[in-house]
């Protein structure tokens, strides 16, 4: 039962990602309001999808959708790269959450469709994904390293967002913006936000070596339940 309930839940969460990214498109290329920062065609198309792809809302979701696939598919799936992978999907996810209700939702003031994909890439998508994580499983054992190699994605996005708008002066988020804020709060602002992971990270191990998964039971109870 409790593999039947993870396919389907990490399923149901690969399409939200892809209905709202698919609705988000649609918007993109028909001018209407973006999900993230809730304006409208400010720029061309082809700069339009560069920059959807650059918040970090939607490479985390993208990360979930990508798990989320696997887990629908193999919910007992494991190894290395993938533990990386997965944690960079929670933490990334995580954030993304957190920050859109706290610091950005106030900010944006969606309706229609648009308001559909905010809805999802920010609300559904992370909290499901988190839930899952947390009752379902399967976790194995998180390690130090496992916490480390997360962190090299969201540290390589802040420094290509930092890079990319000392020649372009946009930034994907307020609280990041250079050009508004200054360079120094700017950096202050993304440090806060890495700690903020950080104290994620250490709770999702403390988490996983300690709060019983549903899968990860059941692997321990019966070795010869199939992977697939």
């Amino acid at each position: 039962m409790a593999v039947r309930i993870s396919r389907w839940w990490h399923a149901f969460i690969a399409v939200v990602v892809v209905v709202s990214l698919v609705i988000q498109l649609v918007l993109l290329f028909t001018g209407g309001a973006d999900a993230n920062s809730g304006q409208g065609a400010v720029a061309g198309a082809g700069v339009r999808i560069w920059r959807l792809f650059s918040y970090f809302t939607i490479e985390s979701n993208l990360f979930v959708l990508a798990a989320s696939l696997v887990l629908a598919a193999r919910p007992f799936f494991d190894g290395p790269v993938w533990r990386v992978v997965r944690l960079d999907a929670l933490l990334g996810i995580l954030i993304t959450g957190v920050v859109y209700d706290l610091v950005l939702a106030p900010q944006v003031h969606l309706t229609g469709w648009a308001l559909a994909a905010t809805i999802g890439f920010h609300y559904v998508s992370p909290w499901m994904f988190v839930v899952g994580w947390l009752v379902l499983g399967p976790r194995y054992g998180m390690s130090w390293a496992t916490v480390a190699g997360a962190f090299v994605w969201p540290v390589i996005w802040l420094v290509y967002i930092f890079a990319q708008g000392a020649f372009t002066h946009w930034y994907p988020y307020p609280f990041l913006d250079v050009t508004r804020i200054g360079l120094g709060s700017a950096l202050r602002n993304a440090v806060l936000v890495v700690l903020i992971a950080v104290v994620f990270a250490v709770l999702a191990r403390l988490a996983d070596r300690r709060v019983p998964a549903l899968l990860r039971e059941r692997k321990t109870v019966d070795s010869s339940v199939p992977a697939n």
